[in-house]
């Protein structure tokens, strides 16, 4: 505890030495988190037998109940546990899933999934918080830190993304690893790395100081009573309750359509609840935030059938004409890749437009990620033009789109994070880190009912009237994604009074 806060925030240079270490940790979970992630429709269709449609509302359900309860892990952090503890019990939980699903991923499949599920909420939005800490309110290098961190996250869901599918599809170590072992080995990659995560955290965490201390602690920023341990260990227990709760739901996905068209509003209602005891200027910028939020469920909804749809669409319809790579792979890892090496660019695009007074306001970079999103859909529509007769095309073309959704993605996401974070207010921080993670749960449920729309072929349809159908889909999400970012374009005026010294 020897740094405090202004000591950490009064850094030189680009970035605080602090964003390393957590990075790191956030690295190796994203690593668990993706590597999962990728394998869950492939693995729903190919071992447990289900239908495509079916297999792309298990996914949305899975993914909503991921990012809803990041919520749930934002508000316990803020009140009850704080950041530290709340990060590492959530990695507990990722590590029991991820060995339940390594000992038989076929029978335990749901009970392996309701534990991960568990885990990220607890773990996710808490370490975004963490690096937020780090810098002072208006910090024009902010922006540029998340993007460093976005970066140093997405080397985790590079390698997660690609190893953990290819190694149970066999793609790699498949004359090493038995057939029958391979999804075992796959799932328990991750339990393995997520260790490596909380230990990274245990030996660095003495370098942040006060930050994510737990409320009531003696040297904690807010000064507040001590928190009674019974509550702490409630919060364990009631925590663990859920875990067959999330099980049933996502098992059944009828039940996650009744959570979703409840869990919003009410969200909604508490959040109006504590924006009536802010003073005039706060409840401004909290208004801006939902601006933000309500526009990155539509974002996500479109965004995220990379891991549905295109999950799907990788299997039957892409060839290997890019280095003899696994087209699934490449799907679940390709954004990664280039996230690495464009976010300190884009990051340091930042600030150079900042220094020079044209950086644009943080509503139009959200209203540029939706338009190279939606472009990136219609290149992924202009597949079909290099496809044979088979319904088989290029995955280097593929792969071309990834490229331009992921320009969206980093004008957005690590945005996203970081604008959290300026109009919250101190004490409601891991909340509105946790309705940002809840905006994408909608973005993942509806990305589902998204992904079952488009798996509309009828049964004896050829390969080329699948990949026929999945194109027209997805030039229709493009139409709609560069829409959105028009009128995010337009209405920045507006939004930017409502954000007032918050750029």
């Amino acid at each position: 505890m020897s740094l405090t806060l202004d000591e950490i925030q009064n850094f030189k240079g680009k970035y605080p030495r602090q964003i390393w270490s957590l990075f790191f940790s956030e690295m190796w979970e994203r690593f668990c988190f993706y590597g999962m992630r990728g394998m869950l429709v492939f693995f729903m269709i190919s071992q447990l037998n289900f239908h495509e449609k079916e297999a792309n509302l298990q996914y949305g359900a899975t993914q909503a109940f991921v990012y809803a309860f990041t919520f749930v892990g934002g508000l316990f952090a803020d009140k009850l546990l704080g950041f530290r503890k709340s990060l590492f019990w959530g990695g507990l939980l990722m590590i029991v899933g991820s060995l339940i699903l390594a000992a038989d991923p076929h029978k335990f499949f749901f009970l392996g999934i309701a534990f991960t599920v568990v885990g990220t909420g607890f773990f996710k939005p808490n370490i975004s918080s963490m690096v937020g800490q780090l810098y002072k309110p208006n910090d024009s290098r902010a922006d540029a830190g998340f993007s460093l961190f976005y970066a140093g996250i997405n080397l985790g869901a590079l390698l997660g993304g690609y190893l953990c599918i290819a190694i149970g599809k066999g793609e790699i170590l498949g004359g090493t690893i038995s057939e029958a072992m391979r999804w075992n080995v796959a799932f328990g990659l991750a339990s393995v790395v997520m260790v490596i995560s909380l230990i990274n955290f245990i030996f660095t965490q003495r370098r942040l100081g006060t930050i994510g201390l737990q409320p009531g602690h003696p040297l904690a920023e807010v000064k507040a009573a001590p928190i009674p341990k019974w509550k702490e260990y409630g919060v364990y227990v009631l925590s663990l309750i859920f875990v067959p709760i999330i099980m049933k739901m996502v098992a059944k996905t009828e039940y996650t359509d009744y959570f979703m068209w409840t869990i919003g509003p009410l969200t909604l209602i508490y959040l109006f609840y504590e924006m009536s005891k802010v003073t005039a200027s706060e409840r401004k910028k909290l208004w801006a935030a939902l601006v933000f939020i309500i526009f990155s469920i539509l974002f996500w909804g479109i965004y995220e059938q990379s891991g549905g749809s295109l999950s799907i669409f990788a299997a039957k319809n892409l060839n290997k004409d890019l280095l003899g790579l696994d087209p699934n792979g490449v799907n679940n890892s390709g954004g990664a890749f280039f996230i690495i090496f464009l976010a300190p660019i884009i990051g340091l695009l930042w600030i150079w437009l900042n220094k020079r007074k044209i950086e644009p306001n943080t509503i139009v970079k959200f209203g540029l990620g939706f338009i190279f999103l939606g472009i990136g859909y219609y290149v992924l529509f202009a597949t079909r033009l290099f496809a044979d007769l088979q319904g088989i095309t290029s995955l280097n073309f593929f792969t071309l789109a990834l490229l331009i959704i992921t320009l969206g993605e980093l004008c957005l996401s690590p945005i996203g994070l970081s604008i959290m974070t300026k109009l919250s207010t101190k004490n409601l921080q891991g909340m509105m880190m946790g309705m940002w993670f809840l905006a994408s749960a909608y973005g993942q449920y509806v990305a589902g009912i998204i992904g079952a729309g488009l798996a509309t072929a009828k049964k004896g349809s050829t390969n080329y009237d699948v990949l026929i159908t999945y194109t027209d889909g997805y030039k229709q999400l493009g139409l709609y994604a560069v829409i959105a970012g028009v009128v995010l374009i337009l209405i920045s005026p507006f939004v930017k009074k409502l954000m007032q010294d918050v750029k």
